[in-house]
């Protein structure tokens, strides 16, 4: 991933239930996404920066939680990205691992490619942790969306299936 820092949010914020189009899949703010409970909305208040948001563009920003318990799991989305999107989920992965003050001084964790499932696209994972379990980023791109999540005190295999099943609900 680039070094480079993440660009501010435009004065102009996204809408929050975008409609369906069909130039791609577009996001949708769930309550439940992957069997977690969405706990927390941050509208464009994101805690991580989801770069330039134009108009048509929506955002998706939350914390979802096992109904049992356990440590909320960060995500952040968009669609309508006119960029590449992978560049997107590379910008968010950068705003991600300030967010959990990873130390570039350690080097850029390397990302995994893991199965994107039935929606396509690219799908990646990595370990921003030194131990086997620790904080996990993944984050999806695919032609007009994308997105990302925060897992923490996971391992890799375990976070990349709570994605997937995370993101079969909020990309339609």
């Amino acid at each position: 991933m680039p070094d480079s820092a993440p660009s501010s949010v435009t004065a102009n914020p996204a809408t929050t239930n975008p409609s369906h189009t069909s130039a791609g899949h577009h996001i949708v703010d769930v309550s439940k996404a992957g069997g977690l409970e969405k706990v927390t909305s941050f509208g464009t208040n994101a805690p991580v920066d989801p770069g330039e948001l134009l108009s048509g563009m929506a955002l998706v920003a939350g914390n979802y939680r096992d109904p049992a318990g356990g440590t909320p799991v960060l995500f952040i989305g968009v669609d309508h990205v006119p960029e590449d999107t992978s560049k997107r989920r590379e910008h968010l992965f950068r705003g991600m691992l300030e967010h959990v003050q990873w130390d570039p001084e350690l080097g850029q964790p390397e990302s995994q490619p893991v199965d994107p499932g039935p929606l396509g696209g690219s799908v990646e994972c990595l370990l921003a942790s030194l131990a086997e379990e620790g904080n996990v980023l993944c984050g999806w791109a695919d032609e007009k969306t994308a997105g990302v999540a925060l897992f923490e005190n996971m391992t890799v295999e375990a976070a990349s299936r709570t994605f997937a099943a995370m993101r079969r609900d909020i990309e339609r």
